[in-house]
C-alpha cells in the first residue's frame, strides 16, 4: 500500500475507569495503575499518562449512574449546555471532564483516550471506536488482537460524527473503549480484570514502540458496523417484556444471525424468530443495563477495512 503514512505522536494519554460505577474491572485497573505509580514512580514512558475515575459518585454507591447515564453526556451540545441547580450530576461531571481532558474537538484535548467498560454480554474483549479511517486507533486494535490470546478480540464501529458522539472516549483527538465481558455488574472477576489489564498494557506498549520509530505494516481487518437494535417483545399497554432472549441466541455475541433463527422465547413458551431480511451479527445480547433503554441486542454487518502502514512523524 505504498510508503507508510506518517502520524503525529501521542504525547498526552488518558485511561478512564468507572464511567459506569458498577463496571468494576476498569475501576480497579485504574486504581492498580495509580497504586503502582505511587509505589514505583513513573516508568520510562514516552507519554504523559492521566488516570481518571470518571464517575466517583456512581462508584461510591456501585451503580451505573446516580441521575443519568454519563456515557451519553459527551456530545458537543451537552458539554456546552448551561448548568443550573437541576442539572443532573453526570452532566456536570461530564463538563468537568471536558475541562480536564478536552475541550472536545480542540487542539488542547488529550491525544488519546481509552475508556474501560464491562458488559454482562459474552463479548470477549470488544474494541469500540467511531472511525474507520483513524489509522492510529486501528493499528492499536490490530496490535492488541495479535498479542492477546485469553479472549476473542473484535472491532466494533459506531459510525457517529465526532461532535455528536456521546461517549467519553470521543473526548480525545483519538479515542476508543475496551468493553470486556461477560461480567455481572457490581462484581469483579479475575479473568475479566486480567483481560482488560492486558489490553491496557498492550496499547501503552504499542505507543512506546510507535514513538521509538517502529514502522507498523499495512493489514486488512474485519470490523462489525452497528446497523440497528432490537427490543424485547412487549405488552402494548404496560410495555412490560413478554419474552426472554432465546437459549439458542444467548451468549452467541458476534455469531451470524440468519432470518428465521430463534431470537426470543416467550414466557408462555413460544419461539419468536428473526424476521430480518438479511443475516447480521448480534452483540450486547441481553446486556443488563440495556433493559431500561429498550434494547435486547444490537445488530451489525461485517466489513473489511484496509489499513495502511504507519510510522511516527518526527518533530
Amino acid at each position: 500500500m505504498g510508503e507508510p503514512v506518517t502520524l503525529p505522536g501521542l504525547a498526552r494519554v488518558a485511561v478512564c475507569g468507572g464511567t459506569h460505577g458498577n463496571e468494576l474491572s476498569g475501576l480497579y485497573v485504574v486504581r492498580e495503575m495509580e497504586r503502582r505509580r505511587r509505589e514505583e514512580g513513573d516508568k520510562v514512558r514516552t507519554v504523559s499518562l492521566t488516570l481518571v475515575v470518571s464517575n466517583p459518585r456512581a462508584v461510591e454507591v456501585c451503580r451505573r449512574y446516580v441521575e443519568t447515564d454519563m456515557n451519553r453526556c459527551f456530545t458537543n451540545a451537552v458539554l456546552s449546555s448551561p448548568v443550573s441547580d437541576t442539572t443532573p450530576y453526570e452532566v456536570r461531571r461530564a463538563q468537568e471532564l471536558n475541562t480536564l481532558l478536552g475541550p472536545k474537538c480542540s487542539a488542547q484535548a488529550v491525544d488519546l483516550l481509552c475508556d474501560l467498560h464491562n458488559t454482562t454480554s459474552n463479548m470477549g474483549l470488544c474494541f469500540i471506536c467511531n472511525s474507520s479511517t483513524d489509522w492510529t486507533i486501528l493499528h492499536i486494535y490490530k496490535y492488541i488482537q495479535s498479542k492477546l490470546t485469553d479472549a476473542p478480540v473484535r472491532l466494533l464501529l459506531i459510525d457517529i460524527p465526532l461532535a455528536d458522539s456521546y461517549s467519553l472516549d470521543s473526548m480525545g483527538k483519538h479515542g476508543f473503549s475496551l468493553e470486556v465481558g461477560p461480567q455481572p455488574h457490581g462484581v469483579i472477576r479475575a479473568d475479566i480484570f486480567n483481560i482488560m489489564k492486558q489490553g491496557v498494557d498492550l496499547f501503552l506498549e504499542w505507543i512506546d514502540q510507535f514513538h521509538s520509530g517502529v514502522v507498523f505494516e499495512s493489514f486488512e481487518v474485519d470490523a462489525y458496523v452497528r446497523k440497528r437494535s432490537m427490543d424485547y417483545p412487549r405488552e402494548p399497554e404496560t410495555r412490560q417484556i413478554t419474552a426472554a432472549v432465546h437459549p439458542q441466541l444467548q451468549d452467541r455475541d458476534f455469531t451470524l444471525l440468519n432470518p428465521g433463527n430463534p431470537v426470543f422465547l416467550t414466557f408462555s413458551g413460544e419461539t419468536v424468530r428473526f424476521d430480518g431480511e438479511e443475516s447480521l451479527y448480534p452483540f450486547f445480547i441481553n446486556e443488563c443495563a440495556y433493559y431500561e433503554k429498550g434494547i435486547a441486542f444490537h445488530l451489525a454487518e461485517k466489513k473489511t477495512l484496509r489499513v495502511p502502514s504507519v510510522k511516527v512523524k518526527k518533530s
